[in-house]
């Protein structure tokens, strides 16, 4: 049966009040301690595990510790550190020329709004969605990395392929109280149990309010049991 519009905010209100029962402490698993930091780690994080971001940013932090210090490195200074992450030659270059603009452009301080992140070198609009609402209080997002993308349209949330247009759906579905919470609630949700090949849905908290779109069910099993 067709999902009315009304039915399927009730669902998605559902799913992400009730992914909170099963991780209650869902926040961003990279290490910071400076608005800085969040930005160069998210920035790291692109086709990354946060684990392995967590890894090589001690070292890198000490060896620059200011947004001053990073301006005034080459981008081969910044390789070494950054090597084991993944396209460390575009991420090193990222670094260095995002914070050469926040020198230059906003008096060596970090911005804290979406639009303004998005004006610098190497950081798109997930990016910036993802470090202003950690930073501004005020500033509210649901960015769209692929945990979330992918879970958005396993689950009927969206149909849309591109990130903003995914974000679009679910900010359009839930209330802006919920968006930077659900954002953490799938990304936990996405790495720990509805993973893209084998997702768990036996015992899936929010299996009876998911379509399991695109699932493939082994032969002889019924699907979410």
């Amino acid at each position: 049966m067709r999902e009315s519009r009304p039915q399927k905010v009730s669902r998605a209100v559902r799913l992400i009040e009730r992914l909170a029962a099963s991780y209650p402490e869902a926040t961003t698993e990279l290490d910071f301690g400076s608005p800085l930091e969040l930005m160069v780690a998210v920035l790291l994080s692109a086709q990354c595990t946060d684990v392995r971001v967590n890894k090589v940013t001690p070292a890198l932090f000490a060896r620059f510790p200011t947004v001053r210090d990073f301006a005034g490195a080459q981008p081969a200074q910044i390789e070494p550190f950054i090597r084991s992450c993944g396209l460390f030659h575009t991420k090193a270059k990222a670094i260095a020329g995002a914070c050469r603009a926040i020198v230059e452009d906003h008096a060596g301080q970090v911005p804290t709004t979406r639009e303004a992140l998005a004006t610098l070198p190497g950081i798109g609009n997930k990016s910036a969605g993802v470090v202003a609402m950690h930073l501004s209080g005020t500033e509210y997002a649901f960015p769209v990395d692929t945990h979330v993308a992918r879970l958005a349209r396993r689950m009927g949330l969206s149909d849309a392929d591109g990130p903003d247009e995914i974000e679009r759906d679910l900010r359009a579905l839930l209330p802006r109280e919920l968006w930077m919470p659900g954002h953490h609630r799938l990304i936990w949700h996405g790495r720990r149990a509805c993973t893209a090949r084998a997702p768990r849905c036996d015992g899936c908290p929010v299996a009876d309010l998911c379509p399991k779109r695109g699932v493939v069910t082994p032969p002889g099993k019924i699907r979410g049991k």
